[in-house]
């Protein structure tokens, strides 16, 4: 077990980390918008699982696996970064058809939103900079890592979710304002843009 002061300096640490603006907040924000924060959730449950990977894998130095075959990162990130961006389009374009009045939401399945979130925090090389920067030295060499790592990840998942819900509430929140003015199509085209943003991110981060 980490100690107490270890886990009071480790919170604030992962909470401001978590909070800074980035792809999977600005993805939450994106699905938020566009379809709600429940079905959101589906998207931060991969998530929240994807970065807790990165932390586990960061510690045990799987990333420098990675970092030895950057032509595989390189094409993951790219196979990530246009799936988002395919699923953007069909936002964007759905934005020309729709009525004013209706709300033609674009049906993304639970298991694609599980895996939107999943892709972009592996594939996401910020994480991986944060977790390979700042998790090991909170980790005591001296004391038993596996449930150090346990806590840790655990304080993690909770930071990054508690996030996640924070942006994806603020999406929802601008989906009821422009609900208020019947403005459907410009809901599924900010979303639509939004998403393509993501995907470009990722793909040329």
């Amino acid at each position: 077990m980490p100690t107490l002061a270890t886990i009071a300096v480790f919170i604030p640490t992962m909470f401001f980390i978590s909070i800074t603006p980035g792809m999977c907040m600005t993805l939450a924000m994106t699905l938020g918008l566009k379809v709600g924060l429940r079905r959101t959730l589906w998207m931060m449950l991969g998530e929240v699982f994807g970065v807790a990977l990165v932390a586990v894998l960061s510690v045990m130095g799987a990333a420098t696996i990675m970092l030895n075959y950057p032509t595989l990162f390189m094409w993951f990130k790219w196979i990530g970064g246009l799936y988002l961006m395919y699923l953007g389009c069909k936002m964007f374009w759905a934005s020309r058809r729709v009525s004013f009045g209706s709300d033609d939401s674009l049906v993304i399945s639970r298991g694609a939103l599980i895996s939107q979130g999943f892709v972009t925090a592996i594939a996401n090389p910020k994480g991986w900079a944060f977790m390979l920067s700042i998790l090991p030295p909170f980790i005591d060499a001296s004391r038993e890592i596996t449930f150090q790592l346990l806590v840790l990840v655990g304080i993690i998942m909770l930071s990054e979710f508690i996030c996640l819900l924070i942006y994806a509430t603020g999406g929802k929140g601008l989906k009821t304002l422009l609900n208020k003015g019947n403005n459907i199509r410009w809901m599924n085209g900010i979303s639509g843009a939004l998403l393509i943003g993501v995907g470009l991110w990722l793909a040329l981060s």
